[in-house]
């Protein structure tokens, strides 16, 4: 008997599975194009995210191993993702280039079927999903370790664009050039958030090498492309996409830097039974009004992940909060708890209920 038959064997098996797969992988995507034809009679949106995240709960709850959930997720998103594709296109918009953070996310949110575009900044994201020349867009909205992106806040007031959706992902930065060559760095680029994530790292590395801001951690990959003596920060699929070379991997100075990207459009998403609402608000400037403005979703025993105060352009001393809190605005409590905080509110503004990512 020779050696490889026992394994022949076994990949004859795993030929027949993956047979059984295709069928049925058909077989769904049947059934996802006449949900597409439904949804078009009566005029419902393409993208459910309170149904993705139950499909995704459903089947790692269903996963016995030998593979990670992880896996099963990823499998399972681009699955979604195909079947999607049948049902209509979807476009959905980003802020920055191909390869940097963002577009990782928005890949990681809608699969490769998705239509991906790249925008020149936030404030464009929201204008494309505004008017219409795009579903969806995907914008970073805070990092574990430099805190908010004001700009995402500052279009979420002013915008009618909602946060349909969040994701997490966990950020890797690399050093970039194109000889990988660490004596051939004159200056080192990125945008101003990667900088700051490796600061302390490049200040032991290359102390008297100047660093120089740019608009994207991709745009700093293009520009390292197309001249030797620079080096990015950037992701690593920028490697890969613009033809580089590593000098160093995972240089960002916290092990644990993870990214909060939300998806921002003009619909309303259901509850999911695991949901944040966010929204944002003001207040006169009085002796303990914050407090008096928390005590609603404290009587109703409502958790707020996170409360942020930003300046009012073009008004001293007065300030917008931003809240994070766990439940739904179509939930009884949540409802009454924001009507309540409404009462005393100079302004105030929800800026979306959405299932709780990952």
């Amino acid at each position: 008997m020779s050696r490889n038959e026992p394994v022949d064997g076994l990949r004859k098996k795993i030929d027949q599975i993956d047979a059984k797969i295709v069928d049925l992988l058909n077989d769904r995507a049947s059934l996802a194009q006449k949900i597409g034809r439904s949804k078009n009679r009566s005029n419902q949106d393409v993208y459910a995210p309170h149904r993705e995240k139950e499909i995704l709960e459903r089947v790692c709850e269903l996963n016995r191993g030998p593979l990670p959930a992880k896996a099963v997720r990823a499998v399972f998103r681009e699955i979604i993702s195909g079947c999607r594709s049948l049902e209509g296109p979807l476009n959905v918009v980003f802020f920055g280039a191909e390869a940097t953070y963002t577009h990782l996310a928005a890949r990681k949110k809608f699969g490769s079927a998705a239509n991906l575009q790249p925008t020149g900044s936030i404030a464009e994201v929201f204008q494309e999903v505004s008017q219409g020349r795009a579903v969806f867009g995907v914008v970073p909205i805070e990092n574990s370790t430099e805190g908010v992106v004001a700009h995402t806040l500052d279009q979420l007031v002013e915008s009618d664009l909602q946060i349909i959706a969040e994701m997490f992902q966990d950020i890797h930065h690399n050093l970039l050039s194109r000889s990988g060559k660490p004596e051939d760095v004159q200056r080192i680029i990125s945008h101003p958030q990667a900088l700051a994530q490796c600061r302390n790292w490049l200040a032991r590395h290359f102390p008297s090498v100047p660093v120089e801001e740019v608009a994207s951690t991709a745009h700093a990959a293009i520009k390292a492309a197309h001249d030797p003596s620079l080096a990015a920060i950037s992701s690593a699929m920028a490697k890969e996409v613009y033809d580089l070379e590593i000098i160093a991997a995972n240089i960002e100075d916290q092990s644990t830097n993870i990214t909060r990207f939300v998806v921002v459009g003009k619909m309303s998403v259901p509850p999911s039974g695991d949901d944040k609402t966010s929204l944002v608000f003001s207040v006169h400037d009085k002796p303990g009004v914050l407090h008096r403005m928390l005590q609603p979703f404290a009587r109703s025993r409502i958790n707020l992940t996170k409360i942020e105060s930003r300046p009012i352009k073009k008004k001293p001393w007065e300030y917008l909060f931003f809240l994070d809190l766990r439940g739904h605005r179509q939930q009884p409590a949540v409802k009454k708890a924001i009507a309540a905080l409404e009462k005393n509110c100079s302004f105030l503004k929800i800026m979306g209920s959405y299932p709780s990512g990952r």
